[in-house]
Parts: C-alpha cells; structure tokens; sequence
C-alpha cells in the first residue's frame, strides 16, 4: 500500500487519483470514478468530490492507497 501525504485535512477522491498518479487529468478521473472501478475503504464510490481522511483506503487499477499528513 503506497502512502501519499496531505497537508490538509482532507483531500478529494478525484484529487488524489490525479497527485498519486493513478490517472493523468481530471477527466480521466471523473470516467473511472464515475464507471465505479475504484473503491474506498472496500466499496465502489462513484463520487468525485468525496472527501478522503487519512486512514482511508483507495484502491484502482490493482494499486492501493492511504493518506497521512
């Protein structure tokens, strides 16, 4: 599990695929969200804009990932 730290108190789901490097646009991003093929904490979210704390877990494409401050 990789570990991406914030300097926030949270971070959107769509604006962490993008700094982790998951997908390479905000677009790309709001088509996978949207197509449910990444889950948070073990279930499918279809929500761009939700709001992920540190000990979340984020998985797509076979990668999983947590934020810390």
């Amino acid at each position: 599990m990789e570990t991406i730290q914030i300097h926030t108190e949270f971070i959107k789901l769509q604006d962490l695929l993008k700094l982790s490097h998951l997908v390479m646009s905000g677009g790309e991003a709001k088509i996978v969200i949207q197509d449910e093929q990444v889950t948070v904490n073990g279930e499918t979210c279809s929500m761009r804009g939700k709001k992920i704390f540190p000990g979340d877990v984020v998985a797509y494409n076979g990668r999983e990932l947590t934020v810390s401050y």
